[in-house]
This record gives C-alpha cells, structure tokens and sequence, in this order.
C-alpha cells in the first residue's frame, strides 16, 4: 500500500529491504544459457549412468583431469602447477597452483563419492528353493522396502591372491542379466503390514536373486552317488561356473572382493519438459561432477585451488579413504614443500576458505508438514547454504560463522548466481551430517553449500537441470575468487 504522503512514483523508488527469491529458470532465461544448462545436464546423466560406485567415479575423474593436463603424483612431491593423487582408488585430492603463495590461504571444494547401496557379504552365495542368492549388507542410509522388486545390477572388483584385480559389472549393458530382491505378495502380508516400517523389512532378508538352472556337472555327480544331498549344490554350483568363465574368480576369491547392489540401468531427465534429472547416487555425485566442472572450466586462480572428492562419508567418513583420515593433510604438506616451502602448516590451513560441497533435502510437495518452509530448500532456486547440519540441539554440527556467510552471499550476489538457505528439516525431526565439521578442526572457514535433492537416499533421486547448472557457475564462482 502506498503511504497518503507518497506519490506512486517515489513509492516506486523505494528500496525493498525484504529478501526476494528468484528461481534459476527466471535467472538463466536466455537462450544461450539454456543451450548450455541442458548440454551440462546430458554430459551429467551420463556421468550418472556410467559411475555408479566411487571407484568407478574416481576412475572418471582421474580420466578428465589426465586430459586436462593435470599431473598425477602417486607418492611424495608433487610435480607441476596442476596436480593430483588418488588414495587406494576411491579418494583423489586435486591442486592447481595460485598466483598467491600457500600461506596466504586456499579455495576449497570437498564432495564426497560415496553412495548408500548394497554391499555382498564377504560369504555371500548360498542355494535354497530352488533358487540361489547373495547375502548382503546394507550400506550407508538406505529405506530397505525401496530395494525390493527392482532391477539390480553388481558393479566392484574382485582381488585375487596373486594381486590381480577383476572388475565386475553385470546388469548395465544391452542383452545381461539383472538381478532382484523378491518382495511379499500381499496375499501373505498381512501380519507384516501391521508392522512398523522399520520392523517390517529385516536387514537380513535382503537376499539377492543370482540363478535357478542346475549345473549340469554337479547333477551328474550327485546322480553318480546316489545321493543328491552329499552332492554340490547344482544351481549355486552353476553360478560359480558362469562367474569363473566371465571373470575367472572363485568361490573363495568373494572373500576379498567389493561387490555392491546398485539400480541397473540408465539415469534420466525426467517430466515432459526434461527438466529434471533422475538417477540413482545423485548425492553427492552431482557435487562431484559440478565441482570437477568448475574446476576445468576455472581461470588461472588468485589462490590454490584444492578440490577432494572422499569416501565413506555415508557410513560417517571413517577409514584410509574417509575425510577422518589423514589423507588431506598428508597432501597438503607435500603441497606446501613443492609450492611453498617453508611456510607452516598450521597458517595455511587457518587461511583457507572452503565449501562442504553435499546435496540438501529439497521440500518434498507431499510431505510439506516435515520441513519448516521459511527455512526451506526450493527445487530450481539454487545451490543451498546450510549454515549448520548435526541434530536436534546442533549435536554434531559445524556452524558456520556469519562473517564468512556474510563474504559468500557478497561473492555470490555479485556474480549474480541465485543461491538460498535452508534447514534439513524440522527441528527435532530432521538433522544430518557431512564432512564439514573434519574440515573445520584445521581452523578454515567451511560451510555446506550443495544443491537440493528430492527423494534423497533412495534408487532414484531428484535433482533441477537449473540447479546443476547453477551449482556449477557458484563453485567456479568461489574456486575463482
């Protein structure tokens, strides 16, 4: 309403103090920037369809920076201006050299390559009604009803004594088999839908479907004897024939194997208006291709530019691989002995600016009541700052300072890169963790900045092409700065 002492015209002039969301489609409306938003969409769906594992990403990454120029260092000094090194073949830590010395801080961008899946136990084939199954180990936050009766193919590798390493992928390609796990029929269902979610679907009963035809060899044996019970198992019998004609393994080299359940098949843009992305391991793997995006396509830095992409952040980032490890700051000393001798350690890591690049939950249509929409995230409104993650009373949090919040909404406001903030949830029903709080003990600034997911954690999540388009120009935005 305009004021009785106000003409229109200066009511017109009159600055808006009120924060005004503007949504990336009405941002990047042009037709160029469109042009460019669905080609980073089709390059990321294939992205998606072809790193299902971390291994398989950190095989893509390393792919990419090897054509970039950039120079692997295994061990010891790192040689060149654009570096990196990958830690047993799930973890890769990536530098490019600033026109600024070390001490005077760092840009960087931490994804993690993990994904909750299903994992093979380390003993895991067996025959039992006339079928054979792989028992498996749920890993990371899965819901387990949303694994059942679904395609499911098998991506690892299988270590044998002798030091080789046999990778498997079954399921992906055209004419191979895929696998399931059986769901209940209703009509025997009735006491397990009485059942609380959580007590409903056993861990344990997550039993994968791998074969039904008898071996040929193994029938005959059992007929020879006469008794089919001291013979093998026909039909796990038979699987361990095909594995060992495919890949050459056996039974017992599933003892030092790493074999993982994923969805088969492709990733996809999803709606008539293809403006979706769908695809199984979007968190976080849409933070690692973003952020390895905007690294390539990043000028010369002012500061060194750091991206690491870790494991095992679902299952808390424990382990050799995981942001716990020492693995960031085994390389950054190598770094400051090749780039910046001299300098100390304990400068340069207080000096460094990051971002804890991993996705947020965006609000879900149908379940409005679980998010507390003025501290919501948007699908298509841009990347999301959440200032502080943990549990209820912030248990477990890092909480970014407000004078480093304030420094990137200056960045991002004046790269015109439309950006919002958000909560995980209600307080008390909602929470989460990521690496920024191993980060954060180094002394840096670090806040947790990713794009919103729709149906996170499950085999198929949701994600905007404008968001992944936008989340790409901020890290390169702030590995720029």
């Amino acid at each position: 309403m305009i004021d009785s002492n106000e003409t229109e015209e200066t009511a017109q002039k009159t600055p808006s103090f009120a924060i005004d969301s503007k949504s990336c489609w009405e941002t990047y409306a042009g037709e160029a920037e469109r042009a460019a938003m669905r080609e980073l969409a089709d390059r990321y769906v294939a992205f998606l369809t072809a790193c299902k594992t971390e291994r398989e990403t950190v095989n893509f990454v390393r792919e990419a920076l090897l054509r970039a120029g950039f120079v692997e260092s295994p061990a010891g000094e790192f040689a060149g201006d654009a570096v990196f090194r990958v830690m047993k073949g799930k973890t890769v830590f990536v530098a490019r050299k600033g026109k600024k010395p070390l001490r005077d801080g760092f840009r960087l961008v931490g994804a993690h390559c993990d994904t909750p899946r299903l994992d093979l136990k380390q003993h895991p084939l067996y025959e039992d009604c006339g079928v054979a199954q792989l028992k498996t180990h749920y890993y990371g936050g899965i819901r387990k009803h949303q694994w059942l009766a679904r395609p499911l193919a098998l991506h690892g590798v299988v270590a044998k004594k002798d030091g080789t390493l046999i990778t498997v992928t079954i399921g992906e390609e055209p004419g191979d088999p895929v696998f399931m796990i059986p769901d209940l029929l209703p009509h025997l269902a009735y006491q397990q839908v009485e059942k609380k979610l959580s007590d409903a679907f056993e861990a344990e009963k997550l039993n994968i479907l791998i074969g039904h035809s008898p071996s040929a060899a193994a029938l005959a044996d059992a007929t020879d004897k006469k008794d089919k019970k001291n013979g093998k198992d026909p039909i796990k019998t038979k699987v361990l024939e095909l594995l060992n004609a495919r890949y050459g393994i056996e039974e017992a080299d599933l003892y030092s194997a790493e074999l993982q359940a994923v969805p088969a098949g492709e990733a996809k843009l999803v709606g008539l208006d293809r403006a979706l992305v769908g695809g199984y391991g979007q968190d976080d793997r849409v933070c690692v291709f973003t952020a390895l995006n905007a690294l390539l396509a990043a000028p010369q830095p002012e500061h060194t530019q750091i991206v690491l992409f870790w494991d095992k952040e679902e299952i808390g980032s424990e382990g050799s691989t995981g942001a716990k490890s020492h693995f960031f700051e085994y390389c950054l000393e190598d770094l400051i002995d090749a780039w910046d001798t001299g300098a100390h350690k304990s400068r340069v890591f207080a000096a460094g600016k990051a971002m804890s690049a991993d996705v947020h939950a965006a609000m879900d249509p149908d379940y409005q009541d679980l998010h507390e929409k003025l501290n919501s995230a948007i699908l298509g409104f841009g990347p999301v700052f959440c200032k502080f993650t943990g549990h209820r009373g912030k248990v477990g949090a890092n909480d970014a300072h407000p004078e480093y919040v304030a420094w990137l909404r200056n960045l991002l406001d004046g790269a015109g890169i439309p950006w919002q903030m958000a909560e995980l949830g209600r307080v008390d029903l909602g929470g989460g963790g990521t690496v920024a709080k191993f980060l954060a003990v180094y002394g840096m600034d670090i806040i947790d900045f990713g794009p919103a997911v729709l149906s996170m954690h499950s085999p198929f999540e949701i994600t905007s092409v404008a968001d992944v388009y936008t989340v790409m120009l901020a890290y390169k935005a702030f590995l720029a700065s």
